[in-house]
This record gives structure tokens, sequence and C-alpha cells, in this order.
């Protein structure tokens, strides 16, 4: 599939019409990365559907055209931009902890073992009775079958999959789940009248987003919404794990407050905020947050003629669907480490060169919510947008693979891409990261906030 079919699946199925196509300028070519997988075309379709769903909903607020357009390399870099943030004076903070990582089981499977949130780490040392080094989870590792394992792991609160090939994956009760499920949704589930809008200076001027949201793919949708305009308030729990280069990365642009959930005062105070919201976007296990009391139809009782933006791991139907999950286990589980070891020449699972799937969701995620903004204003409405990273990577299969000779590639470094970076202050010290890929030619994609620490607004809208 080329980056011009890709970005018309992409528009067609959030119910865009084709001739806004005609504004969407596609620069570049693969291969942008060294994969056998079509990642390049996966980050330049994606991006350009998000940016040109921002200038349709600057077309619905102003009756003026905008021309998008996005160069692969920079979309590239931008699908690894958590690789290339960097703060003056300060070494890179390491993502990957020391005992996440790849093992192999007593009968010979290799799994997948994600440690890099201390509570997973910890469940999964005490579980297994293993030493916090990896010597000694490799050993306990093998007194397990690789499947027995992943099943024990998620009954258990841990994060674990076996790799598998695409034939399994495919003949697997979840892979064809997942085969069923178009790339993502927008659905309407509630009445409202449309909210009329006046034009602002950017897209999304205005509109405002409740980001609860972590890691990669929630926070890139919200950052990309507040690098089109919008007030994006990111909302987490005091104590919840993050990890800082991710909301450094993930966090420009954006308001950063914490609010209590397990507190009657918490769930009052996220009640006033999405009541005052346009935009809710949430990444929770399935059925965590609806357990609170914001399942999407119970926030738009609260606010009617919100979107509703629910993210997770591996899709609303299927036996897996109430797993917990992370990009680098769904690639592992649904054979795109296997075929991409298989073009490698060897045995054990071979990442994609980026978090992929995590990327590719969140700028899904941010196509799907400024589709459904511009549904509500026309025909009112409330509106769900439902994106997995299960439901991307079933999709960059359907992309392509690309010649063999495309994995001993160029990896770009920082150096490689520092015509693509902005330094900006931030509340972790001057900051240097990779500009939004996403250009339009009347409103510039920019961050208006720096990047701040977890906590540091008060849990309230600007004025």
């Amino acid at each position: 599939m080329s980056p011009a079919e890709a970005t018309a699946h992409i528009w067609q199925l959030g119910g865009g019409a084709l001739t806004a196509l005609d504004g969407v300028a596609l620069r570049g070519h693969e291969p942008a990365l060294p994969s056998t997988f079509a990642v390049g075309t996966m980050a330049q379709a994606t991006i350009a559907a998000s940016t040109l769903a921002a200038a349709e909903f600057w077309y619905e607020r102003t009756g003026r055209r905008q021309l998008a357009a996005v160069d692969m390399r920079h979309a590239a870099a931008e699908f690894r931009s958590e690789r290339y943030v960097h703060v003056e004076g300060k070494p890179q903070r390491e993502i990957w902890n020391k005992v996440a990582g790849v093992y192999q089981t007593g009968d010979g499977r290799y799994v997948r073992v994600h440690a890099n949130m201390p509570h997973h780490r910890e469940r999964t040392l005490r579980f297994l009775g293993a030493e916090y080094d990896r010597a000694s989870v490799a050993a306990k590792l093998m007194d397990w079958g690789g499947e027995a394992l992943e099943t024990a792991a998620a009954e258990n609160g841990m994060v674990i999959t076996m790799m598998r090939s695409p034939e399994e994956w495919r003949a697997h009760p979840h892979g064809r789940a997942v085969a069923e499920l178009p790339l993502f949704e927008i659905i309407r589930i509630g009445d409202a009248p449309p909210r009329k809008r006046d034009a602002g200076a950017q897209p999304l001027t205005g509109i405002r987003v409740l980001d609860l949201t972590r890691v990669i793919a929630g926070p890139v949708c919200g950052r990309t919404l507040a690098a089109h305009g919008a007030d994006v308030l990111s909302v987490t729990g005091p104590g919840i794990p993050d990890i800082e280069t991710l909301i450094m990365d993930g966090g420009r642009g954006k308001l950063r407050a914490e609010v209590d959930l397990a507190q009657k005062s918490g769930k009052e105070t996220l009640r006033l905020l999405a009541q005052q919201a346009d935009v809710f976007v949430q990444g929770y296990r399935p059925g965590a947050i609806a357990a609170k009391g914001f399942a999407p139809e119970a926030v738009a009782e609260l606010s009617p003629g919100i979107v509703c933006v629910s993210l997770s791991a591996w899709g609303h139907s299927g036996p897996w669907a109430e797993r917990r999950g992370f990009d680098s286990l769904v690639q592992n589980a649904n054979g795109l480490n296997a075929a991409e070891a298989v073009a490698a020449g060897i045995a054990g699972p071979k990442e994609l060169p980026c978090q992929a799937l995590d990327h590719g969701t969140g700028f899904l995620m941010a196509t799907g919510a400024m589709m459904a903004l511009k549904r509500q204003a026309q025909e009112g409405g409330s509106w769900l947008v439902r994106v997995s990273l299960a439901q991307t990577g079933e999709w960059l299969w359907k992309l392509g693979r690309l010649p063999v000779e495309c994995l001993s590639g160029a990896d770009p470094t920082r150096a490689d891409v520092a015509d693509l970076m902005e330094i900006s202050e931030s509340g972790f010290g001057r900051m240097t990261a990779v500009r939004h890929a996403g250009h339009l030619s009347e409103t510039t994609a920019r961050f208006a906030r720096p990047a701040m620490p977890l906590g540091s607004h008060p849990a309230k809208w600007p004025a």
C-alpha cells in the first residue's frame, strides 16, 4: 500500500470526503527506517491524516482551506521522538529497565517481559521468586512453558507475551478477533446539539481536551491536539508511575495536574473537568475507568456533545480484550517480531525500529478526535473514537513488506535528525525535541506551553 493509499484508507474510514485528499502533499519514500515493515509509510500516513483532520476542522470553523504536507523522513523521526528528546546538561535517561526484555522459557519459546513500570516489575519478580537480576529471572523462567507463563502473567497483573509466528497469531482466538475489527471506529453514543465555536488562531483554539493517558500512544494524541491549538489538561493520579523521558516528550503543549480518583473529592473534580471538556481521552486498562464512573456513555451524560477517545492494547472484543499490554508486547505476540527475525536470520524476536504501534495509534486517536469534532459541529451528538495497539498492528501487516535489504539501512541518530529538532525551555531544563512533522499552509503547528513535570498545574481549565 502506498503512503497516499494508506492516508486515503484512514480518511475514508473516519468518514472524510475524498475531495479533501487533494489538499495533502506527501514527500519522501521508503525505506525510512531499517525494517522490512512499512513503518515509514505508517508514520507518514497517520500524521498526514491527523494534519488533514486539523485542516478540515479549521475549514469548518473559518470557511478557509489549508494545504497539509508531511515528509516521510520527518514523520519517521517523530515516530521515534522519545529516542531523540534531550535536556541540556543531563544524561539521556534509559527507558528500558534492566530486567525487561526477551527471555527463553523451558520449552524453548521466547517471551518478552515488560518491567519498566515498578508495579509490573515487582509483581513479576515476586511471582517468579526471582531476584532483581536478569540471570535470576532467566533461571526462573526455565521452569515455565511460554504460553503457560503468558496466561499466568495476565491472570496475575503482569505484562508478558510469547513470541508467535504470523501463522500462530492468525490461528489464535484473539488474533482472529482482531482481524475482524477495522483500524479504528467513530461511533455516535448520544444525542446533543451541535457545539458552535468561533474561529481562533489555530484549528483547535478553544477546544478543551482532558487527557488521562501515559506512556506513548495516548500522550502522542494529546500532544498532537495541543500542537494544533487545543488546551490539553493531562491528568494523572498521585503516585502513578511513568517514565521521565516519556513525560518530557509527550508532555509538550500540555498542562499537568494530579487528581486522586481513589477519593470522592477527586472523582468530583474529574466530573467538573469533564463537564467543561470537548474531548475526553483515556488509556486505562479496559473497564478500569468505567469502574470509577467515567465510561464513555457516562461522560457523554456529564457533557452532552463531548468526544470520547478510548485506547486499549488488544481491542474491545476477543478473549484478550481486558488484558494489559504495551507496544513491545503486542508486536511480540502478533507475529511482527517473528517475521522481522526471519528476515534478519536470527532465532529470537527482532523488534521494529520504533514503537510504531504506539505512535501510529496516537496519531489515529488524534485523527479520530478531530474528525468526530467536525461531525459534532455539523450534526450534533456525542461520539466515541475506539482505537487499539492490536488493531494498528494488524494494519501494519496490510501495508505490505519491504525487501530484506532494507533491514541493513541507516538507523538515524540524534545528529542525523538535528535539522528536524526544536529547542525550548521546559520544567526539566533546556530541551531539544523533534518538531511536529505535520505542516499546514496557514496555521503552523506549535507548542504554546512547555513540557512540565507531573502535577505542575492546578486541576482546572485555563481562563
